[in-house]
């Protein structure tokens, strides 16, 4: 397992030289690399209430994440959050910033509840220890979502109000998806004696989650090539 947010870096630099620009999963991984420098500057800075909780919490929550890329090259299956993305990664009807926020949803939908057990568990720390600090890290990707879509989203000069883009990202909030993982953290937190009821619940995430990615992944035209701005977002 990686050990530090320096690795955690490294790995994700790793996926993103062996994936096309355009492929849909190197469109998150860059948005995630950026995510991550964020985390990193910040745990520098001292920004978090329990640095040691805190540095876990983020090697835990990409390694879920960098596991689901592993296991779909290995020919493996991947939770159901994360296929439609991996599925869909080079469909030429879906814009960069769906792939992007498909991405975002599997991640802070499925993965960062099961993050923050996870680092109860490795540091015996009790969950409410870690809300602080959750919503310092859920602060640094909302910092980066916004950027994500001012970067992503194609300039006004393509991009009209009945373009069916405009909608589709309007309905999805990175702030609900942020409440409700900890809202699935404390259920799993009060049912990680009971495995038979922990386990469903886990299912149920997933494929919950997996439903909101395809529908965020909705083909809606051929991607701008004038009015796209993807390689801003660099790692």
């Amino acid at each position: 397992m990686m050990t530090d947010v320096g690795g955690v870096l490294d790995r994700m630099r790793g996926v993103d030289a062996g994936l096309p620009h355009g492929d849909g999963v190197a469109v998150f991984n860059r948005v995630y690399v950026a995510v991550t420098e964020e985390v990193r500057r910040r745990l520098a800075a001292g920004d978090f209430a329990d640095r040691v909780a805190a540095a876990e919490l983020a090697v835990r929550f990409a390694g879920r994440y960098l596991a689901a890329v592993a296991d779909d090259a290995a020919g493996r299956r991947a939770p159901a959050c994360w296929r439609p993305l991996l599925r869909l990664r080079a469909h030429p009807g879906i814009r960069p910033l769906q792939f992007a926020l498909a991405g975002i949803n599997a991640h802070v939908g499925h993965d960062l509840a099961l993050a923050v057990l996870d680092t109860c568990r490795a540091t015996g720390r009790e969950l409410p220890e870690l809300e602080a600090d959750f919503d310092r890290v859920g602060e640094a990707l909302t910092v980066i979502e916004v950027e994500v879509r001012e970067l992503l989203m194609p300039g006004p000069d393509v991009l009209e109000a009945a373009d069916p883009l405009t909608h589709l990202v309007g309905s999805w909030s990175l702030a609900r998806a942020r409440d409700a993982a900890w809202a699935a953290a404390r259920l799993l937190w009060a049912l990680r004696r009971s495995d038979d009821a922990f386990e469903e619940c886990v299912s149920r995430l997933d494929a919950g989650v997996g439903l909101v990615g395809r529908l965020l992944l909705t083909p809606v035209g051929g991607r701008q090539s004038s009015g796209s701005r993807t390689g801003a977002i660099s790692s």
